[in-house]
């Protein structure tokens, strides 16, 4: 083991080199006094300061927050209920139902992103409804949220233990009850963790977010692109480096939540 121990080493630290040495850039040089990027000039955090006096990143930041908490709110609600009548019930065609729940996971965003704006523009010229902005991205986002929520809540449910939920039962415990009083607080894990890795994809995309957004729905990830068009500053080296810390934080928030081997 230890004769291989130095070559594994040095594989697994070039990785995490490869991996993390850009977004180490963008921290870093969102501290550099460089108005307009280029060579290190010294340390400032006057950039973080002009970013809570910029009304348009702040508006963004709105956006992108108010976006994230509504779509993860619903999608936790109806994917937590998808995840539990996928493992507690059978019916015809249960197994295709989950290989097609797995359809938006494993999708490229660019397809998922023409498909919801096509729908969006036939519903629109048919019906009237879904004018993009706020609330077509909301749906939209609900729409590849619900299969990361349904998974991560159909594991937790494969972990229980089904005598615990047929001891309540057998004490006089209804169905309703049993789920209220012995399941669900023993998924609630699982339904965080997907409700967290859930806010995490939103928080970041923008792929689906530029395709359906509107007037005034500006979010951090597109206020990003469109500055990018015109150069890279400082700025917005240290909006990136807050979307960054958000999405790491969201990222440990579902990996304590997640069910450990010996629960």
């Amino acid at each position: 083991m230890r004769r291989h121990s130095f070559p594994l080493a040095a594989s697994a630290g070039l990785l995490y080199l490869f991996l993390y040495a850009p977004i180490a850039v963008v921290i870093v040089y969102s501290f550099n006094a460089a108005r307009h990027g280029g060579p290190w000039t010294g340390f400032t955090t006057e950039w973080y300061r002009r970013l809570l006096q910029d009304r348009q990143a702040l508006s963004a930041a709105e956006n992108t927050l108010w976006l994230g908490v509504c779509s993860t709110a619903i999608s936790t609600v109806l994917g937590t209920m998808l995840g539990y009548g996928w493992n507690r019930f059978r019916f015809p065609g249960q197994r295709a139902v989950g290989t097609l729940l797995y359809v938006p996971v494993f999708i490229p965003d660019i397809i998922l992103a023409v498909a919801l704006l096509l729908f969006y523009s036939l519903v629109r010229g048919g019906l009237g409804l879904f004018a993009l902005g706020l609330t077509t991205m909301v749906l939209a986002h609900v729409t590849f949220q619900i299969p990361f929520v349904a998974i991560v809540v159909r594991a937790r449910l494969v972990g229980l233990d089904p005598a615990l939920e047929e001891a309540a039962r057998d004490l006089g415990a209804d169905a309703w009850q049993t789920f209220w009083r012995v399941t669900f607080p023993l998924i609630l894990p699982g339904v965080l963790a997907g409700a967290m890795l859930a806010f995490t994809l939103s928080l970041d995309d923008f792929v689906v977010s530029f395709f359906t957004t509107g007037p005034g729905a500006t979010t951090l990830p597109i206020l990003i692109y469109s500055s990018v068009k015109r150069g890279i500053t400082p700025d917005i080296n240290a909006l990136s480096t807050l979307i960054v810390l958000a999405s790491v934080l969201g990222t440990i928030l579902v990996a304590l939540l997640q069910p450990s081997r010996k629960s």
